[in-house]
């Protein structure tokens, strides 16, 4: 069986499901299987972006021709 044909036949078990506890189950799973990106990073990335937004947030700005010549 390939994938699409398995993930429907998934959904058809789901949509002919009544019982709310499986349904919850099944909901769980899918929710801790997502991946958040944040949690993937490490904590000075994560800090990083942190800054970055604080920085932001307080109106610190440059325009992004600034920023490619100070990269370059």
């Amino acid at each position: 069986m390939d994938i699409q044909a398995t993930k429907l036949e998934l959904l058809k078990i789901i949509l002919e499901n009544e019982n709310s506890e499986f349904i919850q189950r099944v909901s769980d799973f899918v929710k801790n299987e997502k991946k958040d990106f944040w949690d993937e990073l490490s904590s000075s990335e994560q800090n990083e972006i942190e800054k970055g937004i604080e920085d932001l947030n307080q109106g610190k700005r440059i325009s992004y021709d600034s920023f490619l010549k100070k990269i370059s």
